[in-house]
């Protein structure tokens, strides 16, 4: 059954997912896969839906219906299982989560390190937040990679402690 990924952003409400889901349903669809958050004050997403090869189209056009409540672009997904990436049998999953006081470049600063290693972000999720006692933001994240058989996972860890002491904050890599 063919995937779609589908992009959602609208003004945060109640029942914006009710309303995509119903849409969905009424294309035979089957939502598979998603990440919603509300941020800013939006409501924004992504979601893998599979659906039969003969309603693709017609769940594409409907999906426009719900202008004015959700923008909502679909693109086709990647074939083959779930995750689309290669399998990699030797390949393994690091997080890195980082915490130290706000300052711009930060994710910038880490994503280098890791496209350097060559390494895929799977999943990150950011967050900034009030410093208890000591005032100003804390910035927060956490990172899932997949790190390919053979990587140099002692010197990723070495760029990432490097790095931590240049940004003054703490990243912890298990």
């Amino acid at each position: 059954m063919p995937r779609l990924v589908l992009t959602v952003i609208g003004d945060d409400r109640a029942g914006l997912v009710s309303a995509l889901a119903d849409v969905v349903t009424a294309h035979d669809g089957n939502w598979e896969d998603s990440q919603l958050a509300e941020l800013a004050g939006k409501f924004a997403g992504i979601v893998v839906v599979g659906v039969p090869a003969e309603r693709v189209d017609e769940l594409t056009s409907a999906l426009h219906e719900l202008d004015g409540l959700l923008e909502v672009t679909s693109h086709p997904g990647a074939e083959g299982a779930p995750g689309a990436v290669a399998d990699d049998a030797d390949a393994q999953r690091l997080t890195v989560d980082l915490l130290g006081n706000d300052s711009p470049g930060i994710v910038r600063e880490v994503s280098s390190v890791l496209s350097r290693h060559e390494l895929s972000i799977e999943t990150m999720t950011t967050e900034t937040r009030e410093a208890p006692m000591a005032g100003g933001l804390l910035f927060e994240a956490h990172v899932v990679v997949r790190v390919p058989g053979g990587s140099d996972t002692a010197a990723l860890r070495a760029d990432l402690e490097r790095l931590a002491s240049e940004l003054l904050v703490d990243i912890a890599v298990a």
